[in-house]
């Protein structure tokens, strides 16, 4: 079959390249258009674009690129036409990914549409779903608790699993190698810091998080920042800390960064993905996020739930602090972390948080993107 796929971040490119190397293991003529990053084109993806042109989130940050971004989703709906996929699966990224659908489908209206990671409709503007369900057939689930709620809004759905309970992750001897090669001392606390993967994030993030994390040194002095980065942010995160006085370690290799996890005793994470990457390594963690004000103000109308934080959400609990909105700033960070860093309640609390997370989305059972695979194939070949 041929499919035509669709991500706009890098968690979307991660998502869509184990659904492509699913599909060739299920698939032996498996045929594959689209829009991805390195992890995709890594598997023989040939990118309509630069993804990294569709890592933007939040109206204000939208609003300056909108003719850009409208004449993007007019290009990639005339390729989906030109492709004659026999299925188009847009990755994460709706505001992008169902514009295209919707075109597609009008050209086309025969055209099979899955979309993988169902929106937060749990958390802000639950008519998303019904709105989805015009374009979209088949939903592809990531958090257990979603296909209801697909299901009710008339797509159908599977609960695939989420990658990151799967992925292998390094060990103490990785852990030690990286602590050699950056000359961190063995008793000195390791902080990663993780301001998001968009530039609009990291630019409004990340001057607070060093804040934060300068407050957290006057008290801990001995601890050593890492700020792993994405190559879509790299260029703007390396320029950015230079002028940090706390210095981070900046790495950018999948490999190192694995280390760097295993390495660390705690983190300051933006909201997001990367929640659920810090619990399968067991790190806790305390979360800030912001938006543009004019994006934070219809948001904060619109939140449904008291808690954003993934890990929070999946096993029940509220044990990861977070700092939301005006409530972000380096001051509360500053001394949640401490608490975190040195409260042994604390800490267990969250790492029983942690470890229940990764059993409800699925560590131990088939890959995700296996699972992902068999269920595209399956609703492509479910009788319309």
């Amino acid at each position: 079959m041929r499919y035509f796929l669709i991500a706009g971040e890098a968690s979307g490119d991660q998502l869509g390249a184990a659904l492509m190397a699913g599909l060739r293991q299920l698939d032996a003529d498996a045929q594959f258009d689209g829009i991805g990053g390195p992890a995709m084109t890594g598997l023989g993806l040939h990118s309509l674009f630069p993804m990294d042109e569709l890592s933007i989130m939040g109206i204000w940050e939208v609003l300056p690129k909108y003719r850009h971004l409208k004449r993007r989703i007019a290009q990639t709906a005339q390729a989906v036409t030109a492709a004659a996929p026999d299925v188009l699966i847009t990755i994460d990224s709706p505001d992008f990914g169902l514009r295209v659908a919707h075109l597609a489908r009008a050209a086309r209206p025969d055209l099979r549409t899955v979309h993988y990671v169902a929106p937060s409709v749990w958390a802000w503007r639950p008519g998303r779903a019904r709105k989805m369900a015009r374009v979209i057939d088949h939903v592809l689930a990531i958090l257990p608790f979603e296909p209801p709620l697909m299901e009710a809004a008339g797509m159908t759905c599977d609960f695939v699993g989420h990658p990151v309970a799967t992925a292998d992750v390094a060990g103490p001897d990785e852990a030690q190698l990286f602590r050699n090669a950056h000359g961190i001392a063995p008793d000195a606390p390791v902080v990663l810091c993780l301001p998001g993967s968009r530039r609009g994030e990291v630019a409004r993030l990340g001057p607070r998080f060093d804040e934060a994390l300068m407050r957290l040194r006057d008290r801990v002095p001995e601890i050593r920042v890492v700020l792993p980065t994405v190559p879509g942010v790299a260029g703007l995160v390396r320029d950015m800390t230079r002028r940090w006085p706390t210095a981070p370690i900046v790495i950018e290799e999948a490999e190192e960064k694995r280390a760097a996890f295993a390495a660390a005793d705690l983190a300051l994470a933006a909201s997001g993905t990367v929640s659920l990457e810090l619990a399968a390594n067991r790190i806790p963690m305390v979360i800030g996020y912001d938006m543009a004000p004019l994006s934070r103000l219809i948001v904060g109308v619109l939140l449904r739930t008291d808690t954003v934080t993934l890990v929070n959400l999946v096993s029940d609990t509220r044990a990861v602090p977070e700092f939301l909105g005006r409530a972000c700033q380096p001051g509360p960070l500053a001394q949640a972390l401490q608490q975190t860093l040195e409260e042994p309640s604390g800490r267990a609390a969250q790492l029983e948080a942690m470890d229940l997370t990764m059993e409800r989305l699925g560590k131990g059972g088939e890959a995700p993107g296996l699972r992902a695979a068999a269920s595209v194939i399956a609703a492509v070949r479910r009788p319309q």
